[in-house]
């Protein structure tokens, strides 16, 4: 009885949650071709599953991951996960703006129905998409998915001047993948939202720099979703925004106003985490940092770091990155 009443008066254990993000190169030229992949035992497939595995996330967003609609690479790899000692049962994947037609030339080529002409660049519907493997439940009833947010309604956008027509700027999505707000049921029986995205490059434009105003836009959704300017009402702490935002805060092209703001948000904290490469997640012919992970300030930051994959011909030029958050 004593010992019980030792423990009865002890604080309650702190939940340790790694969170992890990493484009991991699982994205196919046609549609199927990541399924067949996949399920022929791929090398670059199996290397990815179990770098996946050693990292040992109870939360990964898999940025550059191919789409379909019935899920099936996604089911697919997340049995390559099983088998490679790493059970995430439960997944968030909605159909991501990459490769959904527009139906207007969008790049002002002159064509429609090209890659550039999608909501999202992409060869097919769901190239390059995003996906949710979690251990913990995923709420999917009260997800938020702001994938039809369009461009022209965010709140100080850059979207004049990217050289689109009235008719473009009329249906051009903000996200070029998507934004999503997921919540994740904790033991305690809170929720954690993760604020999920991917942005596009801020490059493969023209002078009108439609790409960059893009990216920094798509980051600057965040800014703007805490808040409360958006017509939806902002998160409850705690919460953390993670994926590709695509562009490096100090080094290589882009418009970082929005990253550096984000960074220092007092009600957001940048962990750092470093690997082989120092903070950098990713290796363009210069180190760059890419994808963050950044809990809400209310969440203590136990670990973090950045793991890269082993050299070959098929290895991804971007790393994996973790953030270990302790959740009382």
């Amino acid at each position: 009885m004593i010992a019980a009443l030792c423990l009865l008066a002890a604080p309650a254990a702190a939940e340790s949650l790694r969170l992890a993000t990493w484009d991991a190169g699982l994205s196919r030229r046609g549609p199927g071709l990541l399924l067949a992949d996949i399920e022929t035992g791929d090398p670059q497939v199996t290397a990815a599953a179990a770098l996946i595995a050693g990292a040992r996330p109870d939360v990964l967003l898999l940025t550059g991951f191919d789409w379909d609609h019935d899920g099936r690479a996604l089911a697919a790899f997340s049995a390559a996960l099983d088998a490679a000692g790493l059970v995430l049962p439960h997944r968030y994947a909605p159909r991501p703006n990459a490769g959904v037609q527009s139906w207007l030339d969008l790049d002002g080529n002159g064509r429609m129905g090209e890659p550039r002409d999608a909501q999202g660049y992409g060869r097919f519907t769901g190239q390059g998409g995003m996906a949710l493997l979690s251990r913990l439940p995923l709420r999917t009833e009260a997800a938020r998915d702001f994938s039809a947010f369009l461009w022209a309604d965010l709140p100080g956008s850059l979207i004049d001047g990217a050289g689109l027509s009235p008719a473009a700027r009329a249906v051009q999505r903000l996200s070029s993948t998507g934004h999503w707000d997921v919540p994740v049921a904790l033991p305690s029986g809170r929720d954690l939202h993760l604020l999920a995205f991917a942005a596009t490059p801020p490059l493969f434009d023209g002078p009108e720099d439609r790409n960059g105003r893009r990216n920094r836009d798509e980051t600057a959704f965040w800014l703007r979703y805490l808040d409360g300017a958006l017509p939806v009402p902002p998160p409850l702490a705690p919460f953390a925004i993670l994926g590709d935002a695509d562009i490096d805060q100090v080094a290589g092209e882009g418009r970082r106003d929005a990253l550096v703001a984000l960074l220092a948000d007092p009600r957001l904290q940048d962990p750092r985490p470093e690997g082989a490469q120092g903070t950098a997640t990713a290796l363009y012919g210069a180190p760059l940092r890419l994808h963050y992970i950044m809990p809400s300030a209310d969440l203590r930051v136990t670990g973090a770091g950045v793991i890269w994959p082993e050299a070959g011909e098929t290895a991804p030029r971007r790393a994996l990155v973790w953030v270990d958050i302790s959740l009382p």
